[in-house]
């Protein structure tokens, strides 16, 4: 994991709250109109269909609902004592370090085997109508009450919960994309303030993974960030530039596309001696 820890930049708490819900609202009316035929359809996800892939979008909301859960329950019980018995004074164990925002996008290697495990589970249990409906359900009745400083039990270790729903516009985003690729014609819509969300994260960790001054990455309208060591820039046209779009940013950064098939396709500009990204990317899976 990256040594070098850069600021995180703040999220507003409503916009992340609706991004997510919204974005799976998005999702959940496209494939509601799926037919079996593309439901069967491959992704480009390991061998997971099409209904592999919406079921692992619930999976990925339903763990904020979940993990809310999990961290409502009382986490240090003890059989009940007879008067004459004297509590075990152990020392409380010491709280488990809080997982950093910015080092989530470098924490999820490694994760693909268990998920797609779940995956196939889940998308044999229930049709995919069924899937989401339970999800939304859920995360409406727990996440208006839940505040934002409750740290919450996931897969990748303790998070906060505002930070774990800013991981849930990269995991909405990212899927969606892949939805939208795989199903000619689907066209789900994306949130505008998820896509925001999602590209401003995958910038910042670029910055992290290679701190430094000399090259700015601009992805209009979302995100600026500085990055790469070498001289810095104070004034004036930066001398290394890298231009691109949200959607070609984010499949770069997971691995979608290449930097390599990303210039050839004229979906990236980059001047300068610095402005190779290509062994950066990607920066997560």
């Amino acid at each position: 994991m990256p040594p070098v820890k850069k600021r995180t930049r703040s999220y507003d708490s409503a916009k992340i709250r609706a991004a997510v819900l919204a974005q799976f609202g998005n999702v959940r009316e496209a494939v509601a109109g799926l037919t079996a035929e593309q439901l069967a359809l491959p992704t480009a996800l390991g061998g997971w269909t099409v209904r592999e892939l919406a079921a692992h979008l619930t999976l990925a909301v339903e763990s904020v609902s979940r993990t809310i859960e999990l961290s409502a329950q009382p986490s240090d019980q003890h059989p009940a004592q007879r008067p004459d018995q004297q509590p075990d004074r152990q020392p409380a164990p010491a709280p488990a370090p809080v997982l950093p925002l910015l080092d989530w996008p470098f924490a999820t290697a490694g994760l693909a085997e268990d998920i797609s495990r779940d995956v196939k589970v889940v998308a044999a249990s229930a049709s995919p109508d069924e899937l989401f409906e339970r999800t939304a359900e859920r995360i409406a009745a727990l996440l208006p009450e839940t505040p934002d400083d409750r740290l919450l039990t996931t897969r990748l270790g303790v998070m906060r919960l505002g930070d774990f729903l800013v991981t849930r516009t990269v995991e909405l985003t990212v899927h969606t994309d892949d939805l939208n690729r795989a199903v000619a014609g689907l066209d789900v819509p994306y949130d505008r303030q998820a896509l925001a969300a999602c590209t401003r994260l995958l910038a910042d960790a670029l910055a992290v993974k290679a701190p430094g001054a000399s090259t700015e990455v601009r992805i209009p309208p979302y995100a600026v960030v500085q990055c790469v060591e070498g001289p810095r820039h104070t004034r004036g046209t930066p001398p290394n530039v890298v231009e691109t779009d949200p959607l070609t940013w984010i499949r770069l950064a997971t691995g979608r596309t290449t930097w390599r098939e990303a210039l050839d396709a004229a979906h990236v500009s980059a001047s300068g001696e610095r402005a190779d990204l290509g062994e950066l990317l990607p920066l997560m899976g």
